[in-house]
């Protein structure tokens, strides 16, 4: 059960790698700066080919694998991390309609999708139902061939320019067990509004806001898989998509290691490089060991999602942990390699360093991962 690098898969690499580089760094800096949805991003994104890989042929999609999919956020996070929010974002609608969905929903949409019409949102968390996504109140009251859905979700990444919403609310109150479930929203429907943006730390190229529903109808046909199972629905979408968060921290790792090195190489004191320094040579090592080691397990993870393994929810769970804080160590290491001009936005590695802190809170924090670590530990010893 070992990845394997195709020459398909460095060349893809390659492909990747020259078009962020030319088309999304140039911007990356500006986008950060400014705050807002990065449609320039978007746009060239689009364009290449790159905003929703994985989706099968038969729905308009490049038919990527998952380790393709892994390398293509690498890259595109390696130079612009609120770039690769966007493949991050429709992955987590794909990911739930073709494990769960219907056939006729998969072919609505994620041939939009693939094709850049569309772009997905995930409305999961409310205030009070971060880490603990069952405690969602958010409700979804059946009406005749509908459910009139009232409530708020709080940090729904592309809020206001996704248009398809993959939305969890309350269906059955009265079952204990399953009393949530997973529905197709559409930014027209009547009855939905959204808070200001966020100010947030990093990836601030990509918008996020809460979004409210005011007896919004949605008709029965937009439940994705069994009603009532839509915490199960949720649980199993980042079991996968965790896989591309973990690759998004290992990108932008990558390219603040490739800075440093850079860096170190030309910047002189006590007239030599300071790449001539024992210490600054350790401190070089450790940043790359840690990442390739990061690498190595998202690639893993990327392989068992791909087919579906029985693992899938630890690997997962330890590639987003592991790369993440990883992506977190490096970038600190990086902004202190370059002194006072890595603390200063006239270096990209200070965006990077406030950029990777959000791989360790969103899709579950890294405390919430190493309880599904545990778990998953304590299953196989039984």
């Amino acid at each position: 059960m070992l990845y394997h690098l195709s020459e398909e898969h460095e060349m893809l690499r390659q492909f990747v790698r020259e078009f962020a580089e030319s088309q999304l760094a140039p911007n990356a800096a500006e986008v950060d700066d400014k705050g807002v949805f990065a449609q320039q991003q978007y746009d060239a994104l689009v364009e290449a080919g790159f905003a929703a890989p994985g989706i099968p042929e038969q729905y308009g999609g490049d038919g990527a694998d998952a380790i393709a999919s892994a390398i293509i956020m690498e890259e595109v996070a390696r130079v612009c991390a609120s770039s690769s929010t966007v493949i991050s974002s429709n992955e987590l609608g794909t990911v739930p309609l073709l494990k769960y969905g219907s056939e006729e929903q998969r072919k609505r949409y994620l041939s939009e999708v693939a094709s850049g019409k569309a772009l997905f949102g995930y409305a999961l968390s409310e205030a009070d139902a971060g880490s603990d996504p069952a405690a969602l109140k958010c409700r979804a009251d059946e009406d005749g061939d509908s459910f009139v859905l009232n409530g708020v979700k709080a940090w729904v990444t592309e809020a206001g320019e996704a248009k398809y919403l993959v939305i969890f609310a309350v269906t059955d109150p009265d079952d204990p067990r399953h009393r949530i479930s997973a529905l197709m929203v559409h930014a027209d429907d009547p009855g939905i509004s959204y808070g200001a943006p966020e100010h947030k730390m990093g990836i601030r190229g990509s918008v996020t806001r809460e979004v409210v529903f005011k007896n919004t109808r949605i008709p029965k046909e937009r439940v994705i898989g069994r009603r009532g199972h839509g915490l199960s629905v949720a649980l199993g979408t980042l079991d996968n998509s965790r896989v591309s968060i973990a690759a998004q921290a290992v990108g932008i790792a990558q390219g603040a290691l490739d800075i440093a090195t850079d860096y170190v190489q030309k910047r002189k004191q006590f007239g030599q490089p300071l790449s001539n320094f024992e210490g600054i040579q350790f401190m070089l090592a450790d940043m790359a060991m840690r990442l390739e080691a990061a690498r190595a397990l998202t690639y893993s993870a990327a392989d068992r999602s791909g087919r579906q393994t029985d693992d899938v929810s630890y690997f997962g769970a330890a590639a987003k942990c592991f790369a993440s804080d990883t992506a977190m160590a490096v970038c600190t290491d990086a902004v202190q390699l370059l002194g006072g001009i890595g603390y200063s936005k006239d270096s990209a590695v200070e965006r990077m360093f406030r950029d990777a802190k959000v791989t360790q809170i969103y899709e579950g924090t890294n405390q919430i991962q190493r309880i599904v670590i545990a778990r998953q530990l304590f299953n196989r010893s039984r």
